[in-house]
């Protein structure tokens, strides 16, 4: 059977399920749960049963704070790397394991509630629509998607099929950015003209030629599974579990791996949507003493870039966001004092009045100079999430088994993509620099170095720079769809 068959065939199915579903309800008052789970609905007195897929490591650690909340029995696991996967099958030994996630949503969908997708960013949106297509609620790893056509497509899938969505940027339930709206909301700061953010990530390999000798793949890890929808390449050296997110092809930078913890305090403060055009510089690598490096297949060690926002009910004008990574740092506020910290990952809101800081997650808020805190008397009014960041996890459960539209969350995917875009079309500033264009006497340039990027939200691309919307919606590897 080919792919587009089985597409077709699984398209007929939750159709027909779907037809199925809706005549059960129209005759019945108590319909059984393993129906309605199937539509993402479920009776209030039962747990949710939760598939997590990619289960090691940070895996691990969204489906235990999952469990803690005490509304969720972990029931299936997922894993391509049955290492990896250790530390969950033992933690939860009731729950029955697999490799491919498409086969345990095959063979589990109607026993399946909630799915945790955990995995690598280039892995994010296929299974997170594939759970989403059968009626299942879904809590994703930040980012959201790897590229920004995939963001948008989960955004709007979420609304389409009416399930209960989370980004897993636990900071977004945290008090530190309530506290951060209450002041901004009570006017202590004024108004929010510009905003730095600032990260020391990488604290892997970037800027890097790919490495010329590949590495035998280990023995528990089905190298051909991970690498799913991306192009196939011989495995290297480290590479699983943690330095894919140098490459582009698997990784989205620092900006995606800390971007969602950073932006998302002034995105959610000043409701901002996506930045209408993006300009940046990258830190230089040298093959030799004189030659800059080209390894377009590498993230690059640094970045600096500016975005701009258009104005909000919340902000005077258009305002910009400046996000720095590899150590980039903005200019100390004279307001802090020598031996005051400033942080190595941050939050800096520059106002017409005053400024306000925060560590990475919007926690540890505080007004500058410090000396405004002890006698802060400003009530809270932004609403608090029960048990904060931890709650976050709690928040997504009771929302699904409550149902679509029930209880509000933190970082459904209506915030969640927007946010995640924002992240990615700074990236395509990043890719733009070293963006080659060659003229017809074959002398190559990299214009994208000088550029500021306009973006248009409605038709997802670059109107001024056409080389970088190749990277808006990559090609898949064959065998591989994203189900639309």
């Amino acid at each position: 059977m080919t792919e587009e068959q089985k597409n077709s065939e699984s398209s007929n199915s939750r159709r027909s399920f779907i037809k199925t579903t809706a005549l059960a309800a129209a005759g019945f008052m108590i319909v059984p749960r393993h129906v309605l789970g199937g539509k993402g609905f479920l009776a209030p007195s039962d747990r949710l049963q939760v598939a997590g897929v990619g289960v090691g490591g940070k895996g691990e650690s969204d489906l235990t704070g999952i469990f803690a909340g005490g509304k969720s029995d972990i029931a299936y696991l997922c894993d391509v790397d049955d290492r990896r996967a250790a530390g969950s099958v033992k933690r939860f030994p009731k729950a029955k394991y697999y490799k491919d996630y498409r086969q345990m949503l095959d063979k589990e969908a109607k026993n399946i509630d909630g799915v945790v997708v955990s995995t690598p960013d280039h892995a994010h949106a296929q299974i997170a629509m594939a759970a989403m297509q059968l009626g299942k609620h879904v809590y994703v790893q930040k980012p959201l998607a790897h590229d920004i056509y995939e963001a948008r497509k989960l955004t709007e899938a979420a609304k389409r099929y009416q399930v209960v969505t989370q980004m897993g940027n636990q900071g977004a339930s945290g008090d530190g950015v309530r506290k951060l709206t209450d002041w901004y909301d009570a006017g202590l700061i004024g108004k929010v003209e510009r905003v730095y953010c600032w990260t020391d990530r990488p604290v892997w390999p970037q800027g890097i030629q790919w490495p010329a000798t590949p590495a035998p793949v280990p023995a528990e890890l089905d190298w051909d599974l991970w690498l799913g929808s991306a192009p196939y390449k011989p495995y290297i050296d480290k590479m699983v579990p943690f330095n894919w997110r140098g490459w582009w092809d698997y990784g989205t930078g620092a900006i995606g791996d800390m971007g969602c913890h950073l932006v998302e305090p002034p995105f959610r403060i000043l409701e901002l949507d996506t930045p209408i055009d993006v300009q940046c510089s990258v830190g230089s690598v040298y093959v030799d003493e004189f030659k800059r490096g080209y390894f377009p297949e590498s993230c690059p060690p640094s970045s600096h870039v500016i975005m701009t926002f258009a104005k909000t009910r919340k902000t005077k004008g258009n305002i910009e966001i400046h996000w720095m990574d590899g150590g980039i740092k903005p200019e100390r506020p004279e307001e802090l004092l020598p031996n005051e910290s400033f942080g190595a990952n941050g939050v800096l809101f520059i106002g017409t009045k005053g400024k306000m800081i925060c560590d990475v997650y919007g926690s540890n808020p505080r007004l500058l100079p410090l000396t405004r805190n002890a006698n802060d008397k400003t009530k809270p009014k932004a609403i608090r999430v029960p048990g904060a960041e931890a709650g976050h996890y709690t928040q997504w459960a009771e929302a699904a088994i409550a149902g679509y539209g029930k209880i509000e969350l933190s970082s459904p995917f209506e915030i969640a993509g927007p946010l995640t875009e924002t992240l990615l079309i700074a990236n395509l500033a990043i890719r733009g620099i070293d963006t080659q264009r060659r003229d017809a006497n074959g002398k190559i340039s990299y214009p994208g170095r000088d550029m500021k990027l306009i973006w248009d939200k409605e038709n997802l691309k670059v109107t001024n720079f056409d080389e970088v919307n190749q990277f808006v919606k990559r090609n898949y590897r064959a065998g591989w769809t994203l189900g639309i």
